[in-house]
């Protein structure tokens, strides 16, 4: 009965979206909500990521000039409840001046240049776990992001393969075989690969974009946490 209705708005519904989704076997609608779903949670992160990455990357820059206008670093107060809303910068500033403050606590030694190289073997530890873990933070929502990329066409194509097989099983019951009859199974089977590829083809060039802009900000940071630790070794070697 559900394919003789199919049928009758082939015949009498002019061709839509919404008329291939009535088309649709049960498997072939779940897919097409579930990839539309997909589709907003794609949207909803390359978007919110863009902005993310914007905000640091305008945070890091205000922290860095107000580092620069900075006589001596550790003039900076590195409590952690500091550090809210201040970026990856701040973070790795703090974590390296604790480093070597913490070291210099804990000694006795007068400052020399033994004393110098220990203490920026902490600061450089520090240095390199910042930048791990902010890292991590760059590339967070990554994985699901490239999930959605990979998984929305391999769902299309499986709508589409289980659609072609009911069109063609329930061809097997008709008594006449005709193109009217398969017809409306098949547009219905096809629309989840064009609902894979509308999820799929926007996601791979926010996956792109997103992923050389995180690679760009992970050098920068690296290379503010190469000249952070040259800064505070100069100072070091300036208090002999």
């Amino acid at each position: 009965m559900d394919w003789e209705f199919s049928i009758f708005l082939a015949q009498t519904a002019k061709p839509s979206i919404f008329s291939y989704f009535d088309y649709s076997n049960t498997a072939g609608k779940a897919i097409v909500i579930a990839l539309i779903v997909f589709s907003l949670l794609a949207w909803t992160i390359m978007i919110g990521k863009y902005l993310d990455l914007l905000r640091l990357r305008t945070v890091n820059r205000n922290f860095e000039r107000k580092l620069a206008r900075t006589d001596t670093l550790f003039d900076i107060d590195t409590n952690r409840n500091q550090l809210k809303g201040k970026g990856p910068y701040a973070r790795l500033t703090f974590d390296a001046l604790n480093a070597c403050r913490f070291y210099n606590a804990s000694s006795d030694q007068a400052d020399s240049i033994e004393h110098i190289a220990i203490r920026m073997g902490h600061v450089e530890n520090g240095l390199r776990r910042a930048v791990a873990e902010q890292t991590i933070q760059y590339e967070s929502k990554m994985i699901l992001l490239g999930s959605i990329v990979t998984g929305a066409p391999f769902m299309g194509l499986l709508g589409t393969v289980w659609g072609v097989m009911d069109a063609f099983g329930s061809m097997a019951l008709q008594s006449t075989a005709s193109i009217q009859n398969l017809a409306p199974g098949v547009s219905g089977a096809l629309l989840t690969t064009v609902a894979g590829l509308l999820v799929a083809i926007p996601s791979v060039f926010g996956y792109n974009f997103l992923l050389t802009q995180n690679k760009l900000m992970v050098t920068e940071l690296e290379n503010f946490a190469s000249l952070l630790a040259d800064r505070i070794e100069l100072e070091l070697r300036g208090n002999l």
